[in-house]
């Protein structure tokens, strides 16, 4: 049985808020590798989905610090 988009949605966007929020911390760490570096991370996430939303969030996180 497969959950519905919205479904699915709902159940990890908390978990892909804290991973993306993870993830761009290492930002000022890792300065102009960082790109490359999330990029890798983001590769490795699955399902697909559950990846969109991490970006999305990531897109969201710098979009506010601009």
């Amino acid at each position: 049985m497969t959950i519905a988009r919205s479904e699915f949605h709902q159940q990890h966007l908390e978990q892909a808020k804290a991973k993306a929020a993870e993830l761009f911390a290492q930002r000022p760490v890792l300065k102009g590798a960082w790109l490359t570096w999330v990029a890798g991370q983001l590769y490795t996430l699955r399902p697909a989905e559950y990846a969109s939303m991490v970006r999305r969030e990531l897109q969201r996180l710098q979009a506010a610090s601009c």
